[in-house]
This record gives structure tokens, sequence and C-alpha cells, in this order.
């Protein structure tokens, strides 16, 4: 009977003991895992632009994002690997209504490490280096994001016709990455040369921007009908109303950033046009900013009411950290850009939330991928 006990133990304290067998890690794995990816990098990419700074945050930036960075390429080979050795499930999963949603993380992963490689690598790779790379994840998480974004929509609109009160928050997965392209992509625009070659990635940001922003509102307004009509998601799903703040928070640093970087392409004569589009940055960032707080409020209503009648762990819990690091940024750049001490305050007290989110989820998912549970359909 000892032996017994001590051998159900020694299973118990066992690497991935929930599993029959280690190769079951690769078989159910979701795209919602490069969630994890995106929540860690936009961690350090937050850091770097908090209203104070110093060689400990910097420090604390530069480890993330190499977490982040070996995330994402564990995390693509074991996808990889999924997709070659159990085809079936992987295309049963991309044609689901809700798993397909989470391929959006994708090109967002991509998007994340990318911009973390400029903003933090650079001192670890070389300016060249680090351009590069952060230039071929630009555009490979953009092409993905954008087809994404379009497919995604297409295969449901082609699907059996669903109720509107099947709506999710997970909707908005797809069509984000455009607008974190748009974010992302204005880095860029310093390094291309003066001219045409500037004002073309400054005009396709704002074109990835338009995308983005009204597939977004429109799927939101059904979102938000769907959560008045037909109540909140199950526990296991309710985390994703946070995604909604993924689109609130990475507009406004999206409208905000572009706007800086609009001073290097539009000059002389025609200067007057980036005093336009700042003025738009900052009119839209404090009118999304009503929003974002609404719904920022609404999430956290939602999670505590649904944490009070359990609320399990799952790969959703990753919704908590992400959009809310889009806040941080978006704060930081209007607060810039209106030159506002307590609106970039609010970015600092989001970034401590952001940490305390990302602490929490990434814990209790190490101790999940310790136990294997996570990698068993749910």
């Amino acid at each position: 009977m000892t032996a017994t006990l001590e051998g159900t133990a020694g299973a118990r304290r066992r690497l991935l003991a929930d599993l029959d067998h280690p190769r079951q890690v690769f078989e159910h794995l979701t795209p919602n895992w490069f969630a994890a990816v995106m929540g860690t990098g936009i961690v350090a990419n937050a850091a770097m632009v908090l209203p104070v700074q110093s060689p400990l945050i910097t420090a604390f930036a530069t480890a993330i994002w190499l977490l982040a960075a070996l995330l994402l390429i564990g995390i693509g080979a074991a996808f990889v690997v999924h997709w070659r050795r159990h085809s079936a499930t992987a295309r049963r999963y991309a044609a689901d209504p809700v798993m397909s949603q989470f391929y959006g993380a994708v090109p967002m992963a991509l998007l994340t490490v990318g911009a973390g490689t400029l903003h933090i690598g650079e001192p670890m790779l070389g300016e060249t280096v680090a351009l590069a790379t952060s230039a071929v994840l630009w555009v490979s998480g953009t092409t993905i994001g954008v087809v994404t974004a379009i497919w995604v929509p297409f295969a449901m609109m082609t699907a059996a016709r669903q109720s509107e009160n099947a709506a999710l928050p997970a909707w908005l997965m797809p069509v984000v990455p455009p607008m974190v392209s748009a974010s992302t992509g204005a880095a860029l625009v310093a390094h291309l040369p003066a001219g045409q070659p500037r004002l073309a990635l400054l005009a396709g940001c704002y074109a990835l921007f338009g995308m983005s922003l009204l597939l977004g509102l429109m799927t939101m307004t059904v979102i938000y009908a769907r959560l008045i009509h037909g109540g909140v998601p199950e526990s296991r799903l309710a985390p994703t109303i946070w995604i909604t703040l993924g689109m609130v928070g990475q507009s406004i640093t999206a409208a905000n950033l572009l706007a800086a970087e609009s001073h290097l392409v539009f000059l002389g004569e025609r200067a007057p046009i980036a005093g336009g589009l700042t003025i738009f940055g900052i009119v839209y960032g404090l009118v999304m900013g009503g929003f974002g707080v609404a719904m920022f409020a609404l999430a956290t209503a939602v999670t505590v009411r649904t944490a009070r009648r359990g609320l399990p762990f799952a790969l959703t819990w990753w919704s908590f950290t992400f959009p809310v690091g889009t806040c941080v940024t978006g704060m930081c750049a209007l607060g810039v850009a209106v030159d506002s001490a307590p609106i970039r305050g609010l970015g600092a007290v989001l970034y401590v939330v952001l940490v305390a989110a990302w602490a929490t989820v990434a814990t209790r998912t190490v101790g999940a991928v310790v136990r294997g549970r996570v990698f068993l359909p749910a």
C-alpha cells in the first residue's frame, strides 16, 4: 500500500504527469499559445516608454524581451511540428469558429518581438542586425496579419450561418494585427531614405490603421450587442473581454506614434499636414481614451464577477496582459504628444498592473506546462 501511494505521488511530481506520452505536447497545440509571446513581449516594450527610465528598467526590459524571443522560437517550432505530425487536428482547429480567431496571435507575436528587437536589442545585436531582424519580423507579421484579417472573417461569412449571440470578444483577434503593424511600423520610418520611401511606409501604416480600426469598430459593436443580449461568455472565455482594450490602446499608440514620425515626411510647405496628423492623434487619443476607461471598468467588473463564481485557468488568461500593455504604450505616447505628466503617469500605473498580471499568468502557465494539463483539449 505504501509503495502504491509513493508511486502515485511520484507520478504527480513527474514532468508532464497528466499526459500519456510526451508527444501529446504537440498534438493539441493551438494558436493561442502565441498570446504568451505577445503578453511577454509587451512587458518589455512598454517598459521602454515609461516616463522614468533607469539602467534597472532597461535590464529588466532586455531580459523579458529575450524571454519573449525564445518563446517565439520555441512555440513557433512546436507549432510547425503540430502541423506536420497532426495536420488533421490542425486543420480542424483552423476551421473552428472560435479557435481560428486566435490565429491573429501569430502575426502579433512576430510584430511584438520585432518591435523589441529594434528598441531593446540594438545594444546586444548591433544596429544593422537589429534593424534587419526587426524589418523582417515586421514584414512577416504584417503580411500574415493582413491575410488573417481577411481570411478569418471570410471563412466565417462562408461557413454555416450563426446567430448574433455567438459573437465573442475573441472575434477581435484577427482584425487587430494590422493596427499592431501600424504602431510598430512607425519606428521604421526614420530608418528609410527621406522622400518617397518614408512617405510610402507612413501612408501604408495609416492604411493599416484604417483597415484595423474600421473592422474593429464594427466587430466591437457586434460583441457589445452580444454581451448585452447574450450575457458574459462562459468562465473559460470570460478573460477574452480584455481583448477589446487591445484595439483601444493599440490604436491610440498608432495614431500618436505615426503622427510623431510624420514630421520626418511632411516638410516645408507640407508641414501643416504633419501638424494636422498630430492634432488628429491627440484628439483621437483623448476620445478613445475615454472609451477605454469604460471598457477597462467593464472588463474588471466582468472578471471579478466571474472569479467569484469560479475562473479556471486557461490560456485565455493571457488576455489579461497584452491589451493592458497596449494601454500603457497608448497613454505614454499620448502623454508625450500633449506633454501631459498625469497621462504618462497613468501609463506608469497601468504598467504596474501589467507586470502583476503577467507575473500571475506566467506563473500559472508554467505550472500547467509542468503538469501537462494545458496541452490537452479543453
